[in-house]
């Protein structure tokens, strides 16, 4: 694939760059603040920005914004957001306008390169890639009524992996049952978020939604 790195570490910029060349992808560009990335994806789109959250000049989300202005400008770019820190309001931000070929990782999760290449391949192909520890801390529960908590233990450990933009096939292997019984699971999932089959809408994507956001 290419791709386009954005972060202001220029170590781990020409270590992500040289470990995706190993692996045969094409990195277009390799740049350290925002307004460098948004040039370089009007000017040649790849097929993923990976994108630190805190660039300069304040460090603070410019990142962020740059990968939103991305989603919004060149829908046909995935985005996966790199941060040290897990930042609920950020994450939901990359879902609002578009569910399609987002990711976010914590950036101690590059360390373990398969994971890393894995969730550049699901943003790639059109899905989204959550690191676990995300998922887990965004999903934090409240006191109040939550209709998450109706949800089988089974049920949540399958709604977690969507989370993360597994597949029901990768789902399957990962939990050692059958596709048909991932099928089952996803279904009471649905039915037990009050999620209809509305024509237009994906089910899938509202439970994620539904499940980031509580």
């Amino acid at each position: 694939m290419r791709l386009i790195l954005a972060d202001d570490s220029t170590l781990l910029r020409e270590g992500l760059a040289r470990l995706l060349a190993d692996e045969g992808h094409e990195v277009t560009a390799a740049v350290g603040d925002a307004e460098a990335l948004l040039d370089a994806v009007a000017a040649d789109p790849p097929d993923v920005a990976v994108v630190d959250v805190r660039m300069p000049p304040t460090h603070t989300d410019e990142g962020l914004r740059a990968a939103l202005r991305i989603r919004a400008q060149h829908p046909e770019v995935g985005v996966l957001v790199l941060s040290q820190y897990v930042e609920k309001r950020y994450a939901s931000e990359l879902l609002e306008r578009n569910t399609q070929s987002v990711g976010y990782l914590l950036k101690d999760r590059v360390v373990e390169v398969d994971e890393f290449l894995d969730a550049l391949t699901r943003v790639a192909s059109g899905r989204t890639a959550f690191d676990p520890e995300v998922v887990r801390r965004l999903v934090a529960r409240s006191t109040h009524t939550d209709p998450l908590r109706r949800l089988t233990s089974r049920e949540g450990e399958v709604l977690d992996l969507m989370a993360q933009g597994h597949t029901n096939a990768a789902i399957a292997t990962r939990i050692h049952v059958s596709r048909s019984a991932v099928e089952k699971y996803s279904n009471s999932i649905f039915d037990k978020l009050g999620l209809s089959d509305a024509e237009g809408y994906s089910r899938r994507v509202l439970a994620v939604l539904r499940y980031l956001g509580s």
